[in-house]
């Protein structure tokens, strides 16, 4: 698992010395790592990079992405694109056939909603105790819900059919989502899910943290010979990584609600990490980015047993594995595509 490097001064000058990247802050050095440690490089804001710099990037398969303080994707720079053109093609060809994306549509949307379920429980588990009555009952019957909307999933023909399941596993989970925040504070109310702009400080965490994991599914895929342009569950539109968007929707919850809970919950995070924007958007400030940046990558080194492979892996890797057990359905060796359900 080599690392993404996460550039969030916006004066910074990337450049290449030798096969290492350099870092420099107002002309001063701050930072240096191996070209051949790097996955990605991703920079916030208005970070400039040598032409050396980016032409070893993509000689070396290192994607440079550029993302707006808020984590939006901007720009990428990229190499030549890799992978088995075969592969691509028996991806095209399903995603165009509405029997054999239908399988796998249905196992991403049922591991999203057992994954939500499982949000709940630990919640209901570990914190019950302390929630409330009247909050531990709503968040149990979401947990009912979200279990026989998962269920349901086996009884839905059409991929239309799967996206309404889908919305509406994601209305019953953000519905309580609120109730899951236990910092007894309004800043971090929560009412519901707001993207562009970001509309209250906790939407803002969200969105960063599924911007970081938008990146990982992307490079996943593209590593594995796959189109992140072209999904099964999220239709074809100009510039979305549609197929990232698929692969994002089973981890979400995983990754990034649980780690968002955790940061606020734990008092990581304080309401003055933000900053209100006068056109009403909500931002992280410089300094709470880079702590959320570094908790994100210490959850990515946490270690699971995945449900499938029955292997012990980090946290950073369920993506790859991931990626590489849709190629391997695609091109025919596997009989399905196994989604990641949490336990």
């Amino acid at each position: 698992m080599r690392n993404t490097i996460y550039v969030t001064s916006e004066d910074a000058w990337l450049r290449k010395d030798g096969a290492n990247l350099v870092v420099e802050v107002a002309g001063a050095e701050r930072g240096r790592a191996p070209l051949h440690m790097l996955e990605g490089l991703v920079s916030f804001g208005r970070a400039g990079a040598s032409p050396a710099l980016l032409a070893a990037c993509a000689e070396a398969g290192i994607t440079v992405s550029h993302l707006d303080p808020n984590g939006r994707f901007l720009a990428r720079v990229e190499g030549q694109r890799s992978g088995n053109v075969l592969l691509r093609r028996v991806q095209y060809r399903v995603a165009d056939d509405g029997p054999r994306t239908v399988p796998i549509v249905r196992g991403i949307v049922a591991a999203k909603a057992a994954n939500q379920r499982t949000v709940i429980r630990r919640a209901l588990r570990d914190h019950g105790a302390t929630l409330g009555t009247e909050r531990v009952a709503s968040l149990a019957a979401a947990e009912r819900r979200l279990t026989d909307i998962a269920r349901r999933t086996l009884a839905t023909e059409t991929v239309d059919g799967l996206r309404g399941v889908e919305g509406e596993a994601a209305a019953v989970y953000f519905a309580v989502f609120t109730m899951l925040i236990r910092v007894e504070d309004p800043a971090f109310r929560f009412a519901v899910r707001s993207r562009r702009p970001p509309l209250d400080r906790m939407n803002a965490l969200l969105s960063f943290l599924y911007a970081m994991l938008g990146h990982d599914c992307r490079s996943a895929l593209e590593a594995h010979g796959l189109d992140p342009q072209v999904g099964f569950l999220h239709a074809d539109r100009p510039g979305r990584a549609s197929l990232a968007l698929d692969l994002m929707e089973e981890l979400r919850p995983v990754l990034a609600d649980r780690l968002a809970l955790s940061l606020v919950n734990r008092r990581q995070l304080a309401a003055d990490d933000f900053v209100m924007e006068e056109a009403g958007g909500v931002r992280l400030t410089d300094d709470a980015r880079k702590r959320v940046l570094v908790a994100w990558q210490e959850r990515k080194r946490e270690e699971i047993r995945h449900p499938f492979l029955d292997e012990t892996i980090p946290f950073g890797l369920v993506a790859h594995a991931q990626a590489q057990m849709l190629a391997r359905h695609l091109r025919g060796d596997l009989d399905g595509y196994p989604a990641f359900v949490w336990k």
